[in-house]
């Protein structure tokens, strides 16, 4: 391994041996010797769970990798076998350099002990010496910010405060490799801003980072790559907002039962080409990928029940415009088919930025929008009008679509459009971020 290598975990899988009941344990510590002994074969009282299977994948230094997956996806289990806690069944992890992590919330803590003795106790065992965590030390309660409970035992100590104080220690003494396991959704707001503040310090000081999350948006925000398990598979590795859609697929069923709805092959190679704008919303034809602004790089799928045909984009009275200014009036006119009935459709849109973080989302039941309740009727086309102002900064941002129904609590994806609109907003400089809050300023004469 490299010097420029942080973690290489190659074809790593874990094994657990499962018993039905302590008796069926002891047999196995029993019989198969016994067997062996008389030269028969036994046959095992367990049954195997496979909790990672072949899993590999490089982490170089200064990188932050997201690990992504539903909960028993296997993401602790491959924790703890790179901070070396677990055994691997199978395969080999090589890191380079001192590991902190964040495993459980408060492990490596003695209740009984203050948040000051803990802090000595924890360092140490992460290595640092006497004179190293007394340079740390006012640093470590700076950042942990629980006052005067560092003078008591971490048992009287709320989950907040207690994750607050491991996080100060783990990262304050500035490890080459930092592993964070969903510890940071117990913080507070502010508090999570200040961790995150931390993390890019130590990415820039070239420290590794795994973060595992179910905030999607975390993992677009702070990672360079990220990884998607599920049931002990390697699903994904790559780009993060590549693998966040993936992961959301999973979440909602599509690698079960959904298929991917692929453009037709007129679509396909109009998609590079757009055609000048065409007034006319076609109510039969797939011409989504025809329009102008059209991103030819969207993730569409679903079960394809229901189709988003095609769409206009109109800002203050111009069709498909090249560009929109912050303030102008937008109305995307959506064609919707259902191919089949469809009890209690919803339409769903959500607009984000390039780098894949959400500026606003909504659908048609949070909108309250009822009269669409009753619209899914077999080979029947609808045509959905969305109105908004763009109040957004300068810069590229995607809208994507999803067309779904309930049944119950379960959602059903019948077509999702992920980043199929392009839409960029001209320079402003009347203010700066991502939304024009509107602000004003007055001065009062004292």
């Amino acid at each position: 391994m490299n010097n420029d290598t942080a973690i290489r975990v190659q074809g790593l899988s874990k094994c657990y041996q499962i018993y039905t009941s302590p008796a069926d344990r002891l047999k196995q510590f029993i019989f198969p010797r016994i067997k062996r002994l008389l030269g028969r074969q036994s046959l095992p009282y367990y049954r195997e769970f496979w909790a990672l299977e072949n899993i590999s994948f490089t982490v170089k230094r200064g990188e932050t990798v997201g690990i992504l997956g539903s909960n028993g996806s296997g993401k602790s289990t491959l924790l703890q076998i790179i901070c070396g806690t677990l055994s691997p069944t199978d395969g080999t992890v090589q890191t380079h350099g001192r590991i902190a992590a964040l495993l459980e919330l408060g492990s490596g803590f003695n209740p009984d002990f203050t948040g000051r003795e803990n802090v000595y106790l924890n360092a140490t065992v992460l290595g640092l010496s006497q004179d190293e965590i007394n340079k740390r030390y006012d640093d470590i309660v700076d950042f942990a910010d629980i006052g005067e409970f560092i003078n008591q035992p971490v048992k009287t100590y709320s989950s907040g405060m207690v994750v607050r104080l491991a996080f100060a220690v783990q990262s304050q003494i500035e490890p080459d490799i930092l592993i964070v396991d969903e510890a940071l959704s117990v913080g507070d707001v502010k508090f999570q801003a200040k961790c995150f503040d931390r993390l890019r310090q130590l990415k820039e000081n070239g420290t590794s980072i795994l973060l595992v999350t179910h905030s999607s948006e975390q993992i677009v925000s702070h990672c360079t790559a990220a990884l998607l398990l599920n049931k002990g598979q390697q699903i994904e590795l790559g780009e993060p907002k590549r693998v966040v859609n993936r992961y959301m697929d999973l979440l909602f069923g599509k690698d079960s039962n959904q298929s991917k709805v692929e453009p037709n092959a007129t679509t396909a190679a109009n998609a590079q080409t757009p055609k000048a704008p065409n007034i006319e919303l076609s109510h039969t034809e797939d011409v989504f990928a025809n329009r102008i602004g059209y991103n030819p790089h969207e993730y569409r799928w679903g079960d394809k029940k229901a189709l988003i045909l095609d769409y206009k984009l109109i800002a203050n009275g111009e069709p498909y415009p090249s560009a929109i200014s912050t303030g102008q009036k937008i109305d995307l006119i959506l064609v919707v088919k259902f191919m089949t009935v469809i009890f209690r459709p919803i339409l769903g849109v959500t607009i984000k930025t390039k780098e894949g973080i959400t500026v606003y989302g909504a659908n048609s039941e949070t909108l309250k929008q009822t009269d669409l309740s009753d619209a899914g009727v077999e080979n029947s086309t609808l045509e959905m009008k969305i109105s908004f102002i763009c109040d957004l900064a300068y810069g590229d941002y995607f809208i994507s679509l999803g067309l779904a129904s309930k049944h119950g609590e379960e959602v059903i994806p019948h077509d999702r459009r992920y980043d199929s609109i392009h839409m960029q907003v001209r320079p402003n400089n009347t203010f700066f971020g991502l939304i024009d809050m509107k602000m004003s300023m007055t001065s009062i004469k004292l």
